[in-house]
């Protein structure tokens, strides 16, 4: 019976002991808040990292679509395709809303070819303003001659991670 009662005593004992230890303590609390602050503070400069990536190749692709429907223009006005071209222009288009709008071809009566669907936007100023140049133009300036769209460039003046300027892109 002794060994019975001394079994009985501790029960309480112990269910006294497990319901004050059911919280975390201060100091565990500190630290699992500091390491979630550690954890947090480095994915912030990641974040910006990816998100600066998506805005550069979002720039490149517009970029290139805008060249390519310059070119693509050059070639047609270069085959004769839009008749007589204004004098001054060298078959490049006059400006970049001629791409949208489209030019009617010389053959076709209402028929308009385009080159774009839309302009695109630039995602560093987040606008469809592009600098321009013509040929005339020196190929580093952010003035345009007013003559023809030989090339386009972004309008931003923020730099890639490597120092060159996004509008010598």
């Amino acid at each position: 019976m002794v060994a019975r009662m001394s079994t009985v005593m501790r029960r309480p004992v112990l269910r006294a002991r497990w319901v004050s230890q059911r919280g975390l303590t201060l100091v565990e609390l500190i630290v699992a808040f500091t390491i979630l602050m550690l954890l947090s503070g480095m994915s912030v400069p990641l974040a910006r990292y990816k998100v600066r990536r998506d805005k550069e190749r979002e720039l490149r692709l517009a970029l290139r679509e805008l060249r390519t429907a310059i070119d693509k223009y050059k070639d047609d006005a270069d085959a004769g395709k839009f008749g007589q071209l204004k004098m001054g222009t060298e078959g490049y288009p006059e400006n970049l809303q001629v791409l949208v709008e489209g030019m009617k071809l010389a053959n076709e009566v209402d028929k308009k070819k385009k080159y774009l669907r839309r302009m695109p936007k630039d995602p560093f100023t987040n606008s469809t303003e592009w600098g321009v140049r013509s040929m005339q133009d020196d190929p580093k300036s952010m003035a345009w001659g007013g003559q023809h769209v030989f090339d386009v460039y972004s309008k931003t003046m923020e730099k890639a991670p490597d120092g060159t300027p996004y509008s010598e892109w």
